[in-house]
């Protein structure tokens, strides 16, 4: 039975199917805040294609809802565009998120030249938030100052938090590389490029702690361990091993052992991307080369050091090592993550280390993994026991050759929405009605990514076999 889609006055879409009748969830033509042909033409057609009514209708919710909900888009005074991305119900704007939030509308910016413009303002603007300060990860609307504005750290007034992850200097330059292949529009790679490629290499560069701890610290006063820095800020000693420290996980908890793993995958694949860039577009060998022998030196260490013999599993990725031989075994939700790493193109699906610690990592032996009676998948300290992120079951899927657990990770995300057509940050393993976050745009968009990626990769038969409604 296909599902039957009807358009409303208000813009809004019914779903009928059986006796199921599903309005869509997203705000009013009117009340949205960034439209695109190309996507809506692009949620068009997958309804078509799709005869499950209930999945149907959490894209159409999912797909659009960081252009519906979070996206300001002008231009700056000189008229370059500018794209000023909330994460959801936080109104900062986070490199990671927002770089991860637009991604899956590149493939469509040559069919829309509106949307093409808005993402070239998101590159735009995060070129100047690390430029600002690369030692942070959320940024203000301008100088407006904020909650964390107390913390014991550099902080301006531009800045919405400064806790310092490899991975926000990574996704903008992930964006960016994809969105000039995609385009082949080199106007983003200005001098404001150049000024945050050379941030960049300079911030990772001092925390690779070969000079000592560098001039980052941290600490905040809070009863939440995570939020704040040991060691007078600076985080638990490192062996200068050619790697990377991270004093905070994409989560934005502070590291236990500084050089963690994912991340310091995820700055060779960035480094190298911008290399290309640098040799290219900008005709800055030496710079280039910078960045390609830092992607090598980390490349290295991580052959070196990133590993762990488990008695159980074989070899392994760590989560985390400190360079003295210890080893933190575990993995977090958010990505870049152990289970994400081919999502990002870190390394090959294939790799057999990454094959064990997939197993590992989606097992009970990661400290971090939890199943229940709604669902099971991996969660963090971020949020604690118990509660499982929806955007695990998606990487689970991501990075799935298997169509049976594919089609079991797609009805996990279908029966874990507690009815809201929206994915949540994180769900109780036993009751999906306890949910975080009603607004997470990232989440959202990236399932209707996951979703398009099925289709592309011709399992529609497979979405349509499932008859959860």
């Amino acid at each position: 039975m296909e599902a039957v889609f009807s358009g409303q006055a208000d813009g809004q879409i019914t779903i009928c199917m059986n006796d199921a009748i599903r309005k869509d969830n997203r705000p009013a033509i009117d009340k949205r805040l960034f439209h695109s042909d190309a996507v809506e033409a692009q949620i068009k057609k997958v309804q078509g294609m799709l005869t499950n009514a209930r999945l149907a209708w959490m894209f159409t919710n999912c797909f659009p809802n960081t252009l519906d909900t979070t996206v300001h888009f002008r231009h700056f005074a000189d008229g370059r565009p500018d794209t000023f991305v909330y994460t959801g119900d936080i109104h900062a704007m986070w490199l990671r998120d927002s770089g991860a939030q637009v991604w899956p509308y590149v493939a469509l910016a040559n069919e829309d030249a509106h949307l093409k413009e808005m993402i070239a303002g998101v590159i735009n603007r995060q070129w100047m938030c690390i430029n600002i300060d690369p030692y942070a990860n959320a940024f203000n609307d301008g100088p407006t100052g904020g909650e964390w504005q107390k913390d014991k750290t550099d902080m301006k007034p531009e800045l919405h938090e400064r806790k310092y992850e490899i991975d926000s200097l990574c996704y903008p330059l992930r964006l960016a590389y994809q969105y000039w292949k995609v385009t082949g529009d080199t106007s983003v790679f200005d001098s404001n490029f150049i000024q945050a490629v050379q941030n960049i290499l300079k911030t990772f560069k001092e925390q690779q702690r070969k000079e000592g701890v560098g001039p980052y610290k941290f600490q905040r006063v809070t009863d939440r361990a995570l939020d704040t820095v040991a060691c007078d800020g600076y985080g638990r000693p490192v062996k200068p091993i050619g790697l990377i420290a991270s004093v905070f996980r994409p989560s934005d908890d502070a590291t236990a052992l500084l050089f963690l793993i994912p991340s310091n995958f995820f700055a060779v694949s960035s480094l190298r991307k911008v290399a290309e860039i640098l040799t290219t577009v900008s005709h800055e060998a030496v710079l280039a080369k910078e960045c390609t022998d830092l992607a090598s030196e980390v490349e290295a260490a991580l052959k070196k050091y990133a590993t762990y013999d488990h008695p159980k599993y074989g070899t392994i990725y760590a989560y985390e090592v400190d360079g003295f031989g210890n080893h933190f075994l575990m993995d977090d939700a958010n990505v870049p993550s152990l289970l994400g790493m081919p999502y990002l193109g870190d390394v090959d699906v294939n790799d057999s280390i990454y094959q064990n610690t997939r197993r590992f990592v989606w097992s009970e032996d990661n400290p971090y993994f939890f199943k229940g009676t709604a669902g099971e998948g991996i969660g963090g300290p971020h949020i604690g026991y118990d509660m499982i992120w929806p955007m695990t079951i998606m990487m689970k899927a991501f990075t799935s050759q298997n169509d049976a657990e594919i089609k079991s990770c797609i009805e996990s995300l279908m029966t874990t929405d507690a009815g809201t057509g929206f994915m949540h940050e994180s769900f109780n393993k036993d009751d999906a009605s306890k949910f975080t976050r009603t607004w997470f745009a990232w989440q959202n968009t990236l399932f209707g990514e996951l979703i398009l990626k099925l289709i592309n990769d011709g399992r529609v038969d497979l979405l349509n076999s499932i008859t959860i409604q």
